[in-house]
């Protein structure tokens, strides 16, 4: 089980996140919520390891994440970022065979389980017939599953997301939250993302997590953690939930100055 515990950090001397403590275990699916600012992206780099927390404690199975080597990390924790980093000129196959770099030797060479790592991860995530195919000649969407196969590739059981949806068509976006939901279920890995649609989070998490200025506000199932109550106080944005097909729906309400005057009508 990933714990995080009384976790404090920052950027020198400005402090983000405080006193954050949840528990992810294998087979969850967890969407981590909030603003603008509230330290979502700060909490996924201390978990990697880019970021070293001022206090508390990030453990895997017992194990202190912050004081293993990367190579060991690696090992443990996957990210999937958004597909905006992705090393020109390499082919499919060739970037998610970059997910086993903490197991090759030191000659580098992939070995055959290597190969069978990156062959299961392109047929889970259906890039079997791209895997020959330029990275620049693939779409946003394909980019996408692109990183997920990395890091499945990686073979970690941990995987986090950071916003990987952002810039994707309704369908992409199904297909990425519908891997990542897999992924916790049926490849028994703990799953936690970075998300911005509420709907999403509802539909496809099993728990929300709501950050706002650092903090954890609420914790548990969707339908618990998602009031209009909470929504406003986090969000600054009135709100009513209905229900549709098992799932909450999240919708704002918009008030009659919501939107803008028309402009006066000149003479014809």
């Amino acid at each position: 089980m990933l714990r995080i515990e009384g976790l404090r950090a920052g950027y020198g001397t400005q402090g983000v996140l405080e006193d954050v403590t949840f528990h992810l275990p294998p087979g969850r699916f967890v969407a981590l919520l909030g603003p603008n600012a509230a330290g979502k992206t700060t909490l996924l780099r201390v978990i990697t390891g880019v970021l070293r927390p001022w206090r508390g404690t990030v453990t895997w199975q017992g194990r202190d994440l912050t004081a293993l080597s990367p190579r060991t990390r690696a090992r443990l924790v996957a990210m999937v970022p958004q597909a905006r980093r992705l090393p020109p000129g390499f082919t499919v196959y060739q970037t998610v065979l970059l997910g086993r770099t903490p197991y090759l030797n030191w000659l580098g060479f992939p070995s055959a389980r290597d190969r069978q790592a990156v062959e299961r991860a392109l047929h889970l995530t259906g890039l079997t017939s791209l895997a020959h195919r330029a990275i620049h000649t693939l779409s946003g969407g394909e980019q996408q599953r692109v990183l997920v196969a990395r890091a499945l590739a990686q073979d970690t059981p941990i995987v986090l997301f950071d916003e990987p949806t952002t810039h994707l068509d309704l369908r992409y976006q199904m297909d990425i939250l519908g891997l990542a939901r897999r992924l916790a279920h049926e490849e028994h890995r703990a799953v936690l993302a970075v998300l911005h649609d509420l709907n999403q989070a509802a539909l496809y998490a099993d728990t929300v997590i709501l950050l706002h200025r650092g903090r954890i506000v609420a914790s548990g199932p969707p339908q618990e953690v998602l009031t209009p109550s909470r929504i406003q106080d986090v969000y600054g944005v009135e709100t009513e939930i209905l229900r549709c097909n098992g799932s909450l729906l999240v919708v704002p309400r918009l008030h009659p100055n919501f939107y803008p005057s028309p402009p006066p009508k000149g003479r014809d």
